[in-house]
């Protein structure tokens, strides 16, 4: 079993981080961050569905498919490199050259991510200089973990991190991750910056297997506004320093992995999700007693992306109607005079319909509990033992003002 232990992306064995304020974008404020490991590492990645996929993303693609180890990635915040023709990969080749200049480490070991404004080019020369500047100043420190985490945020009010340990082989091995994500947020594989590290040591094939099979019940059960970004990445670096015996089939030890990895990725998925932009609330939703987990999958996910919903609960608003709305129109299908409805938090839990109709319940009691920062609705469709999970936030005022001028 694992532990929950401080930290992020520093926190297993032979990672260390730097970061700095480049100017790329933002002004008086770090924006440029660089992760690196003592030995080289193999990798893993799920990306982005979107059609318009980034420049990072296209090259990191290539690198996780095709390269024989990873050992560094550059993450630069504000400016996407999205939309931007060969100029863009031609950038990240030549921020691949200058970290491996700074870093003495192979180009196509180099990890490049981007974050921000969609159709802006790169100032390479602040990039370079930014590369520069952290190679001296890497650190495995959790203080320079959580400098890291920092500097990747956009429109993000705090940073998100965590790392647990487990044993196996006695040995310690360690998980940890730092992500940014805020705005643009909806699942299929997440809208979003991830980069999880783990000193375990493991074959990639296995690697790769643990996180495309983690994405789907973490990141991909998240969504803010509905919108999938063209720079969603996940990365997963294992530089195998914990020295326990290689895992190269899926027993037990796999699996105590696999577990310690879905708490890292649930709880960034979660972190972002109560980030959203403007949000109030964490607005948890569980779909119980499904025929399937897709149909509760679909179920789960149509509630937390219906606009209506999310402002209901930003309202506090017991508009239950809203939710069995939602569901109906999901494509899941399910008998609604059988549905059960309940919401709870750390105010309470309250049961709102049963088979499907309103019972004689306490409005006032149904505000105060949905008046909560972390909100959750359950609802029971009695057809079988599947269930799913997926997180949202409330809609807000101050959602339309951050994305009506973004990009100034």
């Amino acid at each position: 079993m694992y532990t929950v232990i401080e930290g992020g992306v520093t926190a297993a064995a032979g990672f260390q981080t730097a970061s700095t304020a480049a100017g790329i974008k933002y002004k008086n404020r770090k924006d440029m961050a660089m992760i690196y490991s003592e030995k080289p590492c193999k990798s893993a990645g799920t990306f982005t569905t979107n059609i318009v996929k980034a420049a990072p993303v296209k090259w990191d693609q290539k690198i996780v498919k095709e390269s024989e180890y990873a050992q560094a990635v550059v993450i630069n915040a504000g400016i996407a490199n999205a939309c931007t023709g060969a100029e863009g990969m031609g950038y990240c080749a030549e921020t691949a050259q200058a970290a491996s200049a700074a870093l003495n480490v192979p180009e196509s070991a180099v990890l490049v991510a981007s974050t921000g404004v969609i159709g802006m080019q790169l100032p390479m020369d602040k990039l370079k200089a930014g590369i520069a500047a952290m190679a001296p100043e890497l650190s495995g420190t959790t203080e320079s973990g959580t400098e890291a985490a920092k500097s990747i945020m956009t429109t993000d009010t705090k940073k998100k991190e965590v790392a647990v340990q487990f044993e196996i082989g006695g040995k310690t091995v360690t998980v940890g991750g730092m992500c940014k994500g805020s705005g643009m947020i909806h699942p299929n594989m997440c809208t979003m910056l991830s980069f999880v590290t783990t000193d375990i040591a493991i074959s990639k094939e296995l690697l790769q297997e643990a996180l495309s099979a983690d994405v789907k019940d973490t990141y991909n059960m998240i969504s803010v506004d509905g919108d999938t970004s063209t720079n969603d990445t996940c990365l997963l670096l294992a530089n195998g320093m914990a020295g326990n015996p290689e895992i190269t089939e899926k027993n037990a030890d796999y699996e105590e992995f696999c577990k310690a990895l879905n708490y890292v990725n649930e709880t960034l998925a979660k972190k972002m999700a109560g980030d959203g932009e403007g949000c109030t609330a964490l607005f948890e939703v569980k779909v119980i007693g499904a025929e399937s987990k897709e149909q509760a999958v679909t179920l789960s996910k149509s509630i937390i992306t219906s606009s209506l919903t999310k402002a209901a609960i930003f309202g506090h608003d017991a508009n239950w109607g809203r939710i069995l709305c939602a569901m109906g129109y999901s494509g899941a299908q399910f008998d609604p005079e059988k549905v059960d409805l309940f919401f709870e938090s750390a105010a309470g839990s309250m049961q709102i319909i049963k088979d499907g109709v309103a019972l004689d319940y306490s409005e006032e009691q149904a505000t105060k509990i949905l008046s909560e920062p972390e909100v959750t609705a359950i609802a029971d469709v009695k057809m079988g033992n599947a269930s799913a999970t997926a997180w949202g936030c409330d809609l807000t005022f101050d959602y339309v003002k951050i994305n009506a001028d973004y990009r100034s």
